[in-house]
């Protein structure tokens, strides 16, 4: 038997077929109800797709059957991490169709709230990212402080999860007794607390590995596909709306965009540490600038009717821009009503991010983008 005849029947006894494997939607590192048909070449991804609608509930078409101020509570419950600011969205998106000035301190006030919902939502984000690497440790840190926050929530609103946060025109109700000072005491601690954190993570080998070149996506295929937020900012793109577009009180406060160079899994990190760190600023500025006087606007309609028309506002979520669609025919509903959730056409970057790289890298890439399967669903 020739060499080539012994290599090729060497070959074909060890030739490995493609293999398909469901991830999901059961699994725990998929974040949520998502299910990831994987192709294989051994541990090599070689395609991917993401079947999604596990979680749908027809927000957007219940909508249409709401008034206007019944519709508020539903964007509490899309990104249930970050009800705060999901629920600034909608009352500025109705505002702005209205015409409605919101009081200087509500706008202070829902500024300094939502900044520690981005702190709350990218903590939890960091906990469950480092766990499904492997960093268990990481997990109940940045649970701990996340738990200061929801404190501060529950005494605001009553509750720790689906806050129901604003009210169209501004807030239902003041600052309770005591709020700055326990904004400040959590403001107060979390650098430390966070640059622990970041200690534990730098410079751990696993950590790196994991992180360093996984998942890249370049600046031009990130603007392609519509990535915001931190996918976006981790491939170098200096885009914010709360600086492109300022809503609210950020035109009155700084604040810096940190943004990363190499668009892999580690300048994600990178990125949303930093903006935990901005966001803390932001929150330190809104409650020493606080101004007096009232949270809700004076000329607030008891029964809401938009101007027949198309709307369009956006903001920037701790996900990405979140924008809603708003038609109106005058009434006391919407026409229309749809929601640009930043999880949704971020999760579209999935496939671009894995193929060719190991099976275990789908983890890491899953946990960098940061999605929450009730907004990506809706």
């Amino acid at each position: 038997m020739s060499e080539l005849a012994k290599y090729n029947e060497v070959a074909e006894e060890f030739a490995t077929e493609e293999l398909v494997l469901n991830m999901g939607p059961q699994h725990p590192s998929t974040h949520g109800v998502l299910r990831v048909v994987l192709k294989l070449d051994g541990e090599i991804v070689t395609d991917l797709d993401c079947d999604i609608g596990y979680l749908h509930r027809g927000v957007e078409k219940i909508c249409e059957h709401r008034t206007y101020a019944m519709i508020a509570p539903y964007f509490d419950r899309t990104d249930y991490v970050a009800a705060v600011s999901n629920g600034l969205c909608y009352v500025e998106t109705v505002e702005k169709a209205m015409g409605i000035e919101v009081p200087p301190r509500a706008q202070y006030l829902r500024v300094a709230l939502t900044e520690l919902s981005r702190i709350s939502s990218h903590l939890l984000w960091l906990g469950t990212h480092a766990m499904d690497v492997g960093a268990m440790t990481i997990f109940l840190w940045a649970f701990r402080e996340r738990e200061e926050i929801l404190k501060i929530f529950e005494n605001f609103f009553g509750a720790r999860l689906t806050c129901h946060a604003f009210r169209i025109g501004g807030m239902s109700y003041d600052a309770y007794e005591g709020f700055e000072q326990e904004v400040k005491q959590f403001c107060d601690r979390f650098p430390t607390r966070l640059a622990e954190m970041e200690q534990m993570l730098n410079s751990n080998r696993i950590w790196l590995s994991r992180t360093v070149g996984v998942g890249i996506i370049s600046a031009e295929d990130a603007i392609d596909l519509g990535l915001t937020g931190a996918c976006l900012r981790g491939s170098g793109i200096e885009w914010d709306i709360r600086k492109a577009h300022p809503y609210e009180c950020y035109s009155e406060l700084e604040f810096d965009i940190p943004y990363g160079e190499n668009g892999d899994t580690y300048d994600r990190y990178l990125v949303r540490m930093e903006e935990m760190r901005q966001a803390r600023r932001i929150v330190i500025q809104t409650i020493d600038k606080l101004p007096t006087g009232a949270v809700t606007a004076a000329r607030v309609p008891k029964v809401l009717k938009p101007p027949a028309g198309d709307y369009y506002h956006s903001n920037e979520s701790p996900k990405g821009e979140l924008g809603i669609y708003l038609v109106s025919d005058g009434s006391t509903q919407p026409v229309r009503l749809r929601i640009r959730p930043p999880c949704f056409v971020n999760l579209q970057a999935l496939k671009k991010m894995c193929v060719g790289r190991l099976y275990a890298d789908v983890v890491a890439v899953i946990g960098t983008l940061d999605i929450v399967l009730g907004e990506v669903d809706r």
